[in-house]
């Protein structure tokens, strides 16, 4: 099977291009890239994620909703579970909404959305999520296998 290196960018459709570009460049620190019109590209720096913001001539005005087939959410990598707490005051001081961090079983989560109501996350994993992920890259391993640990491991935090 051929094997793809990674993703490329992600595009997003949006109802207004100033105002989805002011917050994704001054609320995530996106970097202006190009400017093509009626799609505007931007990059993180240090990751190299290419964001393309896209406003359709015949593009709906109604409000994103993961409930629609397709995009649910777009899950974005935080360093730590400190970093998420920088993240949550910097958006009370920009007057971003979210949810307040949830600790869950693998990873903790801080949900917010854009000025279209688009759905994004930031997680930071934990030690346990990020070697099984190094050792799957290191080997192909079997889905019953796969399957096995995670209930062992979500059993083990029951009690």
């Amino acid at each position: 099977m051929p094997a793809f290196a990674g993703i490329d960018h992600l595009g997003l459709s949006v109802t207004d291009l100033d105002r989805s570009e002011h917050f994704y460049t001054e609320v995530l620190g996106l970097k202006p890239l190009m400017d093509f019109g009626t799609v505007r590209t931007f990059v993180d720096r240090p990751s190299g994620f290419v964001l393309a913001l896209c406003k359709h001539e015949r593009g709906t005005t109604a409000p994103f909703t993961e409930l629609t087939t397709g995009l649910d959410h777009i899950g974005l990598m935080a360093a730590s579970r400190d970093e998420l707490v920088e993240w949550e005051r910097r958006f009370d001081a920009l007057g971003v909404t979210y949810t307040p961090i949830r600790d869950e079983a693998f990873a903790s989560h801080l949900n917010f959305r854009d000025p279209d109501g688009i759905a994004l996350e930031l997680s930071a994993s934990n030690e346990v999520y990020d070697s099984w992920m190094a050792e799957l890259r290191a080997r192909d391993i079997p889905a019953d296998e796969i399957r096995a640990r995670v209930m062992d491991y979500l059993a083990s935090l029951q009690g």
